[in-house]
């Protein structure tokens, strides 16, 4: 049982760095271009540093949050895959239309899309998971957070 959990465990923390990594690539550098240089950002925007160690944190806690959710399924069940997946497009393809394509608008709905499925995974799962569910909670805060700097930079430039 514990190899399993190991195993699964594993596999999310891969896809979760997965999604990180492929998000750096590409949003081609982006917080240091010109164009969002130039943006009117919002006053309590971190410096560039912060996104990193909290990424990086948000997939380690996610990861164990996963995996103790997955259990709590059958193996690979299809919803909870689905759910996921489209968490991991959701959470990548924000990097490519707002960064890369800079596109603040479509950006600000992909990222609203985001935040809703985390506060779902979060409300619909905390009877299942109880204690568990504060592994998910900087997810959900930190996508509060993101989303409101989006919708800055969409409604004051």
């Amino acid at each position: 049982m514990k190899s399993n959990k190991a195993f699964r465990f594993l596999v999310f923390i891969f896809f979760n760095f997965l999604a990180l990594w492929v998000g750096v690539i590409i949003m081609q550098n982006g917080p240091r271009t010109d164009w969002y240089l130039q943006l009117n950002k919002a006053p309590w925007t971190p410096a560039n540093w912060v996104f990193g160690t909290v990424w990086s944190t948000i997939m380690i806690l996610f990861s164990f949050y996963m995996t103790k959710l997955s259990f709590r399924y059958e193996f690979l069940d299809k919803k909870l895959v689905g759910l996921y997946g489209f968490q991991w497009i959701l959470n990548v393809g924000w990097n490519y239309t707002f960064f890369n394509k800079q596109l603040t608008l479509v950006g600000l709905v992909v990222i609203t899309l985001l935040w809703l499925l985390i506060g779902y995974f979060t409300t619909k799962h905390i009877k299942r998971l109880q204690f568990y569910t504060l592994l998910i909670i900087p997810y959900l805060v930190w996508m509060t957070i993101a989303t409101s700097l989006n919708a800055y930079i969409v409604f004051n430039n």
